[in-house]
């Protein structure tokens, strides 16, 4: 009778969204330890590692199929505790820099909750598959190894500093604070490049009491966006219907036009944009919460698939690149990323020499075109600092501001947009012959010229007049 070898063990640091979906991932093939420096809660509650959380987090189609492919069922266990499902461009009101986006039939969707809830229900599948378990209120304090393989972390527990934890495979998911580029260094490891590219944004986020009745008549996300081609500072506002008849209403601006902790300025700010709809909604509405602040947005990109990287290790999420959080970009980046990398490791397990790095430029490619979305738009702000656009940008950039022209008018081209925005294709999807033939005879004649809300939507706002 032979003895089975015990299974792999893999440690992902880090039990954010891209740490849970990676353990998913993993749990396939290993037993998983999801470790936190933080203690998880058991639901929709905050966590101070979380700070982005107080935000708005508006999940795409692009992301949510992603998602659910990984963990089958997961867009059920939201709405049912409490998320929104809104059909894209039926449940939205945007004025892009080019103008209203008309609202038709459904041809994408978005998953409208808080961050916690949207967590807490993919934790809560996570962390009670078979083999997955956690170890929280714990650090990593350095990778262990050598620069040809990882073999584990250093880590303190409560129970005990610098404690060796053994991995056949690490996946760094810790977040914008990730010190994997000076563990990996410390090790002999040479050649991690680093870009940034920052608008100076500044996020203020409130939540109101929504009006009676909103919810159930399904009240659309309103957004105003900013127009990068006019030189002055970008500034948004948004409103998201979130669980417990809750308005979610984040402000942004870059350099000269930022939002701050005031709350008496909330609403003026709001009011201030190139179309004041979000600050009208706003008034009168109930206070839930202060204003969080959020600074220091600034896209920034680890080009770790570029880098030799060791085996036994990759990177995932925002370890990897953080984009401005108005596309709404790096959940569904991290989620398609490590589809990918399942398929990788259906093929070949989580051992093989070269996984790691397998895995890294598997992961590339989403980051690549949310990279080239985010920084294409944030350079062009007064003050933006960072790497500049790449030979032939404007070309492109007349190019997809006629598109976006387009789709304020041409149902087509709205369907080409919210495509490629949703992250449910890439921008290669804006090519194709059958949308340049479209955007060749866009035009904005019969664009919509003012918030195009119902008049069922105006009474239930109070906006009748």
């Amino acid at each position: 009778m032979t003895q089975s070898s015990p299974a792999p063990h893999a440690v992902v640091i880090g039990g954010s969204m891209a740490g849970l979906l990676a353990a998913a991932v993993l749990a396939e093939h290993a037993r998983v330890t999801i470790i936190d420096a933080d203690a998880l809660p058991e639901g929709p509650v905050p966590r101070r590692g979380l700070p982005q959380a107080r935000h708005v987090h508006v999940m795409w189609s692009g992301g949510a199929r992603a998602i659910e492919r990984i963990l089958p069922g997961i867009t059920d266990d939201w709405t049912a505790a409490g998320a929104l499902r809104r059909s894209l461009p039926a449940d939205l009101v945007t004025m892009t820099a080019q103008g209203w986006i008309p609202r038709r039939p459904e041809m994408q969707f978005s998953i409208s909750c808080s961050r916690d809830l949207l967590d807490a229900v993919v934790r809560a599948r996570v962390t009670a598959l078979p083999g997955v378990s956690t170890l929280q209120n714990s650090r990593v304090r350095a990778l262990e190894g050598s620069a040809a393989r990882i073999t584990g972390v250093r880590v303190d527990t409560p129970e005990e500093e610098g404690r060796s934890l053994a991995a056949d495979l690490v996946v760094d998911a810790s977040g914008r604070g990730s010190r994997s580029p000076a563990w990996l260094q410390a090790l002999g490891v040479r050649g991690i490049r680093q870009a940034e590219v920052d608008s100076g944004l500044v996020y203020a986020t409130r939540i109101f009491e929504a009006p009676a009745g909103a919810h159930e008549a399904g009240f659309p996300i309103v957004n105003v966006q900013s127009d990068p081609r006019v030189p002055v500072p970008g500034r948004t506002a948004t409103i998201v219907p979130i669980e417990n008849g809750q308005w979610q209403a984040t402000l942004s601006g870059t350099r000269g036009g930022r939002p701050t902790g005031d709350p008496d300025a909330f609403i003026p700010f709001a009011r201030s944009l190139r179309d004041p709809i979000v600050g009208r909604l706003l008034e009168g509405r109930k206070p839930l919460s202060d204003v969080a602040v959020t600074r220091g947005n600034a896209n920034r990109r680890i080009f770790f698939e570029k880098a030799a990287l060791p085996d036994g290790f990759f990177a995932v999420g925002d370890s990897v690149a953080t984009f401005n959080p108005l596309y709404g970009q790096g959940m569904t980046v991290a989620a398609q990323g490590l589809l990918a990398v399942r398929d990788l490791l259906r093929v070949a397990g989580i051992v093989p020499p070269g996984l790691g790095r397998a895995a890294q430029r598997a992961i590339a490619p989403q980051v690549a075109t949310a990279w080239d979305l985010a920084t294409s738009q944030d350079i062009l702000y007064p003050g933006a600092t960072g790497m500049r656009p790449r030979t032939g940008a404007g070309l492109l950039n007349a190019y997809v501001s006629r598109l976006m022209t387009g789709a304020t008018t041409r149902e087509a081209l709205t369907a080409a947009f919210l495509q490629v925005i949703t992250m449910s294709s890439g921008p290669t999807h804006w090519l194709r012959p059958s949308v340049v033939w479209h955007v060749l005879r866009a035009s904005e004649r019969g664009a919509p010229t003012a918030p195009p809300l119902t008049a069922a939507e105006r009474a239930v706002a109070g906006l009748e007049g």
